[in-house]
């Protein structure tokens, strides 16, 4: 019996049905498998969608803390130069 490198979970893959190559799909997480061995079946996760979708809302996060940094940088720079124009 093959097992899900990820969670572990026993998988029903019969060596004479599968290629190398082929995708597979853990039934328990759903993680995208590539078989790269058939005899015996070895398999490597090439997808996970749960850690896909949280490094994109923790670059969505990143990119939004660097504008507000921009945005207080110009309001500094803005109060500074209206102080410059009040001393003149």
């Amino acid at each position: 019996m093959t097992r899900c490198p990820k969670c572990e979970t026993e998988l029903d893959l019969d060596e004479d049905e599968v290629e190398e190559g082929e995708i597979v799909a853990c039934t328990e997480c759903d993680a995208e498998l590539e078989v790269t061995q058939t005899h015996p079946i070895h398999l490597i996760v090439i997808s996970d969608d749960e850690d896909d979708d949280d490094d994109d809302e923790e670059a969505d996060s990143v990119v939004g803390k660097e504008v507000e940094e921009d945005d207080d940088d110009d309001e500094e720079e803005t109060l500074e130069d209206e102080k410059e124009e009040d001393e003149e």
